[in-house]
């Protein structure tokens, strides 16, 4: 079996004559039948990016001059609560907190975590309430100049494994899994995932991706701390860190849900081409990625199952915006259930698109233009096609950092 080393590929990165492949190239060339072989290949960046519920922030910033307090008890950060601690800083005027992607403002279930990290990393103003164990109020507007430390840490991400889901009842229901309460009668179906592209969907089983690599986390470098929560052989994910302030905010941020705000987030790996093992797992395709379909309240009671080339194929990623053919609606149905928040006052922001295509299957004046699909399920021995109306997880910012990764270990930025 041939073999490589790492010293090896880095030698060619250094004198410019290494082949590096985004997983997005390498899967073109495949389907082309162009593929490069074993010997042509030293590298294939990988990624992915969906909402990622394990994500949390560690954040150390100060809210007033030492002595006025003696530590925090409850900390909320544009209304979203933060856990204290571990640390008390005991008269610093300073606080450490936790703050989870998921949590919810108290004024606002659909703004959280993931919306106010993303609001922190792009410059806004964040008002802070902090109440001491003394019993005084503490109140201040805080940038994120004025953050010391901030580090997020995800404790399951790049999941190789999901399930799609979809509503065969005939009453809509709330979930995580959909943008907004998913209506009946299999009427839409959700998914996550990045198929062919996805890390750990082209190392199998962990080569090469394990404790300690180095990877790209919302454009900034971190690392892998090891399998992640509820990981295992069959549906692994990884626990992955980075400081939070080196990241780009287009990267990451807020998702609403039919259960209120979430956290989507972007990840790169970097598959060092090493064994014919390696590059032979590199060669998975769309339609060789299976994905169950189930029931959105069974959640494990697969209906049916499909594969990433029916859910991706060519469908677009990006939906088209005809202000022309925008009415003005009293309660406009694409500002309400763009989970990103990227449409409002007819106006499009592409940067915060997330392409999930709610926008389109919702608009009653056809004013986005948008493919995303269909699925044809086969339940209780009858064919079913079912569109796809959500999707939560994002090929265009995976193939994005995948590409920013390549170009990073081409100029020698990001080492091997």
């Amino acid at each position: 079996m041939k073999k490589r080393d790492i010293s090896q590929i880095n030698e060619k990165i250094d004198n410019g004559e290494a082949n590096i492949y985004t997983a997005e190239e390498f899967k073109k060339l495949i389907k082309e039948d162009n593929a490069p072989s074993f010997d042509e290949v030293d590298v294939v960046t990988t990624g992915t990016c969906g909402v990622m519920s394990g994500t949390a922030a560690i954040l150390n910033f100060i809210v007033s001059p030492p002595g006025e307090f003696i530590k925090a008890d409850k900390v909320y950060l544009n209304g979203v609560p933060a856990f204290a601690g571990p640390c008390p800083n005991e008269w610093l005027g300073e606080v450490d907190v936790i703050l989870h992607g998921t949590t919810h403002s108290i004024d606002d279930v659909n703004y959280g975590g993931g919306f106010l990290l993303k609001e922190i990393m792009e410059g806004k103003s964040v008002d802070v309430r902090v109440e001491s164990v003394d019993g005084k109020v503490i109140e201040n507007t805080i940038t994120r100049d004025d953050i010391n430390r901030a580090q997020i840490i995800g404790s399951r991400m790049a999941f190789k494994n999901y399930t799609a889901f979809t509503n065969p009842g005939s009453e809509e229901v709330s979930s995580i899994f959909a943008a907004t309460p998913l209506k009946g009668n299999l009427s839409g179906l959700t998914f996550s995932g990045c198929g062919d592209i996805n890390p750990l969907q082209n190392d199998i089983p962990h080569n090469v991706i394990n404790t300690g690599k180095r990877v790209l986390l919302n454009g900034a470098e971190a690392y892998i701390l090891g399998d992640g929560t509820r990981s295992s052989p069959q549906k692994p994910n990884l626990m992955l860190s980075g400081d939070m302030t080196r990241m780009d905010p287009y990267y990451f941020g807020g998702f609403k849900t039919g259960q209120g705000g979430e956290i989507y987030n972007t990840i790169a790996i970097p598959i060092p081409v090493l064994t014919e093992e390696i590059y032979n797992n590199l060669l998975i395709q769309d339609i060789d990625v299976s994905i169950p379909v189930a029931d959105i309240k069974g959640r494990h009671l697969p209906l049916g199952e499909t594969n990433y080339y029916e859910l991706w194929k060519d469908y677009d990623l990006r939906p088209k915006y005809d202000r022309q053919k925008c009415s003005s609606c009293s309660e406009c149905e694409a500002e309400l259930v763009c989970p990103t928040n990227a449409f409002s006052d007819k106006s499009l922001d592409l940067s915060r698109c997330f392409g999930c295509g709610m926008c389109s299957s919702f608009c009653s004046h056809d004013a986005f233009d948008m493919d995303t699909g269909s699925v044809d399920i086969k339940i209780n021995e009858k064919e079913v096609n079912i569109p796809i109306i959500c999707r939560q997880s994002d090929r265009l910012r995976a193939n994005k950092l995948s590409l920013k990764l390549k170009k990073m270990i081409k100029s020698g930025e990001f080492k091997l």
